[in-house]
């Protein structure tokens, strides 16, 4: 029993050779390189020689990621709210996991940046973790979270009392 070939297969064997009445394509040789074919000796060369200004760019890019971000948080930190509920939970967890894995890959991020530039750069980006972390330390204080008061960590100690209340415009 003989496998059924579609008409448009085509069979890539050496040339000089063929089955049957198909044609067959020549051998690589033979074959002009395609249009925008560039050799990849030149490519590695053009690699070593790169411009000096882009990678002192890229490396100010590398740098201000975590400070881009802080608008971002701000946003996020915001449309969570400050209830106890999964989702803002989630998020301030998300806030403070960034930045310390961040901080902990440092070594690898630090690596891509070059220049003469480069300590100013690593300080940039050491700040800009910092201060996304500290975001989400503020985000838990006004959740509630931290402990801040004697009695979050005394059982005797009273709780402190509010003394005033106020809403909208309302008395209450």
């Amino acid at each position: 029993m003989s496998k059924r070939r579609h008409k448009w297969a085509i069979e890539f064997v050496p040339s000089g050779r063929s089955r049957g009445d198909r044609a067959m394509v020549p051998a690589q040789e033979n074959l002009p390189a395609p249009v925008g074919f560039v050799d990849s000796s030149v490519v590695a060369d053009r690699a070593k020689e790169a411009d000096p200004s882009l990678i002192v760019k890229r490396s100010w890019d590398i740098a201000l990621g975590p400070i881009k971000q802080v608008p971002m948080n701000m946003f996020i930190m915001w449309m969570a709210g400050s209830s106890i509920s999964i989702f803002p939970i989630m998020m301030v967890g998300m806030m403070f996991f960034r930045p310390i894995q961040a901080m902990l890959a440092v070594q690898n991020t630090f690596k891509s940046i070059e220049g003469n530039q480069a300590a100013f750069q690593k300080l940039v980006y050491c700040i800009g973790n910092l201060l996304c972390l500290a975001m989400a330390v503020y985000k838990c204080q006004t959740m509630g979270l931290l402990p801040t008061h004697a009695s979050d960590w005394l059982a005797f100690v009273q709780p402190q009392q509010r003394i005033e209340w106020s809403g909208g415009g309302m008395t209450l």
